[in-house]
């Protein structure tokens, strides 16, 4: 039976996020809130967790998986960024979106694409995320809550929780949220490519 925390949106509990990411660091798959929908995360370097998401979700090991990350400095560790596309993202994060980059050495294998070897890397608004990354001092590894057979992230935590609560260490309930997906831009090209159109205004990269 998994946790569930009610959490302040605006000022999350220390207390409650310290406990989140002890649960991250021994293991735990947990549900926590972004910019938009709930998403999945786990520690970046556990395998068996990785294993427990794509089963939830039912995907393959070849989905295309996203790093979480607080800020542009923990992004470009992750990430091969050059300097023009570095300042279109100090203007454009945090925010609602999921870049494609080439992934560094310091990306776990099994994370990257298998053919492209790119990763996703997100840098979300939402103070409840932003307050997990920030004490837990590395990206987590994540993926949008898309139940199998639905389209959408969801978004009611309390639904979430008749679903999951025995599948999942822990639920941060953080509201209802947006059911958009990220929009996502592919930086691995000359120019930037816009893959999805969700809740980020792609405008500023098109």
């Amino acid at each position: 039976m998994s946790q569930f925390f009610y959490m302040h949106p605006d000022n999350p509990q220390v207390r409650l996020i310290r406990q989140a990411v002890a649960i991250i660091q021994q293991g735990g798959v947990i549900v926590y809130p972004t910019d938009s929908g709930y998403a999945l995360g786990c520690h970046i370097g556990d395998k068996k967790a990785l294993d427990r998401i794509c089963r939830i979700r039912d995907i393959s090991r070849e989905h295309n998986f996203t790093l979480v990350c607080r800020d542009l400095s923990q992004l470009a560790e992750y990430a091969r960024v050059d300097n023009a596309n570095f300042r279109i993202l100090k203007n454009n994060t945090p925010g609602p979106y999921t870049f494609i980059f080439k992934g560094t050495k310091e990306v776990p294998r099994r994370l990257l694409n298998a053919k492209k070897k790119t990763i996703g890397i997100r840098i979300p608004e939402n103070k409840i995320a932003q307050d997990l990354l920030e004490e837990l001092g590395e990206p987590l590894m994540s993926t949008t809550l898309i139940l199998p057979g639905n389209e959408m992230a969801e978004f009611d935590p309390e639904l979430i929780r008749d679903n999951l609560e025995r599948h999942v260490d822990l639920i941060l309930n953080g509201g209802y949220l947006g059911e958009k997906p990220t929009t996502v831009i592919d930086f691995t090209e000359d120019y930037p490519i816009i893959l999805r159109v969700g809740e980020g205004d792609p405008e500023p990269f098109g």
